[in-house]
């Protein structure tokens, strides 16, 4: 094995990366309009869905199945107490193949999709799984690929199709030279209907651009949901954080005036109140101090003085970024513990109806925060004494600590910070690396770089590395984000109360694990496997790490589909595999 060392310039060149993207899709500020379209989810909120009592499952024999999807079946699974309907591609083993006994379940990276383990059918490692004779099902969590919210047959499809279109015009907008991420071509794609309505009216005067009691209660709205913690998303210091940054942009519309002053204290006495447990008292008391607060503005605007020339315009605008802010935490909230607790354990139950194993036992092969996901169920299960359900585990570059490691994703810890986080509540991965994809498949290359940290030079078709960065990648939460970055402190991944480190209960794990790395895997180097193989019981793992010193090399996604990977990688999986299926 040889020692990775990750240089400075590479840092340099991922930065660089990072903010050319950003650049192309514009500010996540909440302050600033953002030309970010995210990705069509039909998102609303759970009380306005009749929630499925049973899963829907379309098949293969179906002519709507969306043709992103290159499965056998693509089925739907319902979470309980939820409006996500988590989408299962299913392939089916050919009827020459080895019988099998227990089916295998995949799971895929933070921010991808099925389609990193179906690229083509001759780099398809779903397709080899299931050639070998193994029911193969990949899972898409909540936010990926074809997994979407609806509340009927309808809805699902309907949204699974535009999904899928929505991916098939990216990829296509770029070959042609067309940014991905598009202005809106008209204010209905960024308006609500009331909003239209709103700027709508003639000039009778029934509506105007400044419309007091709806901006008093657009105001009182936004104070009221960060009362609230947003759901459970915010605690109580970060609701005072975001709550002072609207307050600091409301400032500087009245700074050097002489109302300045009486904005300070109505400030002062709102932040008292967001502070304090939510009753009517409060919800009313925060209204009439909303209603003061747009008082002054309005007092503002009759002045004489230049600096309050479009203050009323200007603070409607303020607030409305401010509530997309808001919008964008709530629609993106969830977690890695949202994945571990709900959405793998559904899609296991529903598997196991499906395939009806004899002892209930799956096998599971996770991809990067897939593996991660696998490492911490046998933890958990471990701690709590239950049985996992997992008959044998393969992990591909996969870590609980990356402390020890020059993982690149160390350049995620500014996430960390709670103001930076809640600067940027999502992190739209999928169109960021399409925005930059010219500049690393191009003349002049300027971020060819980033193809190493996807894949080794030589590694993997160019059509198909492109496929993989315009198709494979979804849009992140920082909420997300902020719960993965506990890998890079002391004690490893904890869950999302700090409490609990995955990495102190994998020793109790009676499950037999394949752990393999990449010799120039600069996301999960074979250091960060390692510290985590070292924690399993040492009769049931088996490490493997691919690359020669002189070549061919494995970076992180090589081992799912690099051009070698089915003749070095894939019969060694299937060897650990079939060992313990029998």
């Amino acid at each position: 094995m040889c020692t990775l060392h990750f240089p400075v310039q590479m840092q340099s060149d991922i930065r660089t990366a990072l903010h050319v993207a950003f650049s192309s899709i514009g500010s996540l500020s909440p302050f600033r309009r953002s030309t970010l379209t995210l990705p069509p989810r039909c998102l609303r909120p759970a009380a306005s869905l009749g929630l499925l009592s049973r899963p829907f499952s379309t098949a293969a024999s179906l002519p709507d199945k969306p043709s992103i999807c290159t499965a056998d079946e693509l089925h739907y699974v319902s979470l309980p107490n939820s409006y996500w309907r988590l989408a299962l591609w299913r392939y089916h083993p050919p009827p020459q193949a080895t019988p099998r006994n227990h089916p295998l379940l995949l799971l895929s990276g933070v921010g991808t999709n099925a389609i990193g383990y179906d690229l083509s059918p001759e780099s398809s490692f779903a397709r080899y799984m299931s050639g070998q004779g193994f029911d193969t099902w990949i899972l898409e969590v909540r936010g990926a690929g074809l997994s979407v919210q609806g509340s009927n047959f309808k809805e699902i499809k309907e949204s699974a199709n535009a999904v899928s279109e929505q991916m098939e015009a990216v990829a296509k907008g770029v070959t042609n030279g067309v940014s991905p991420v598009q202005q809106p071509d008209n204010v209905s794609d960024t308006l609500s209907d009331s909003e239209i309505s709103h700027f709508g009216q003639d000039s009778i005067g029934i509506a105007t651009a400044w419309d007091e009691s709806k901006l008093v209660s657009k105001l009182t709205e936004i104070l009221m949901r960060l009362s609230e913690r947003l759901s459970g998303f915010l605690s109580d210091g970060q609701s005072m954080l975001i709550s002072a940054k609207l307050f600091d942009q409301i400032s500087s519309l009245l700074e050097g005036s002489q109302l300045s002053d009486r904005f300070e204290e109505v400030r002062a006495n709102l932040s008292n109140l967001l502070e304090k447990q939510q009753n009517s008292g409060v919800t009313s008391q925060i209204r009439d101090l909303s209603q003061r607060l747009v008082n002054i503005i309005e007092e503002g605007q009759r002045s004489v003085s230049p600096q309050f020339i479009d203050m009323q315009e200007r603070l409607s605008s303020t607030i409305e970024d401010f509530q997309k802010q808001l919008d964008l935490i709530v629609k993106y909230d969830w977690d890695f513990d949202h994945y571990l607790e709900e959405d793998v354990p559904a899609a296991m139950e529903y598997i196991r109806a499906q395939t009806k194993p004899k002892d209930g036992k799956l096998l599971a092969v996770g991809h990067s925060m897939g593996g991660i996901l696998l490492y911490a169920k046998l933890a958990r299960c471990g701690f709590e004494g239950r049985e996992p359900e997992l008959k044998a585990v393969v992990t591909l570059a996969s870590s609980l600590d990356y402390t020890s490691s020059n993982s690149t994703l160390k350049l995620l810890l500014p996430l960390a910070d709670p103001a930076q986080a809640l600067n940027v509540p999502v992190v739209p991965l999928g169109a960021m690396l399409a925005a930059a994809y010219p500049l690393s498949s191009r003349p002049p290359y300027i971020l060819a770089r980033l193809n190493n940290l996807i894949s080794a030079e030589d590694m993997m078709h160019p059509e198909l590395l492109k496929k993989l960065v315009l198709n494979n990648f979804c849009t992140i939460p920082a909420k997300l984000l902020l719960q993965l970055t506990s890998a890079f402190r002391e004690r490893g991944l904890c869950d999302r109360s700090g409490k609990f480190f995955f990495k102190d209960h994998l020793h109790k794990s009676n499950v037999p694990v394949l752990a393999i790395a990449g010799d120039q895997d600069l996301i999960c180097p074979p250091e960060a496997v390692e510290e985590t193989v070292k924690l399993l019981p040492q009769n049931l793992v088996t490490y493997k790490i691919f690359g020669e010193h002189q070549g061919p090399h494995y970076a992180h996604y090589d081992l799912v589909g690099g051009r070698l990977a089915v003749e070095q990688v894939y019969p060694c999986i299937i060897q650990f595999l079939s060992q313990h299926d029998d």
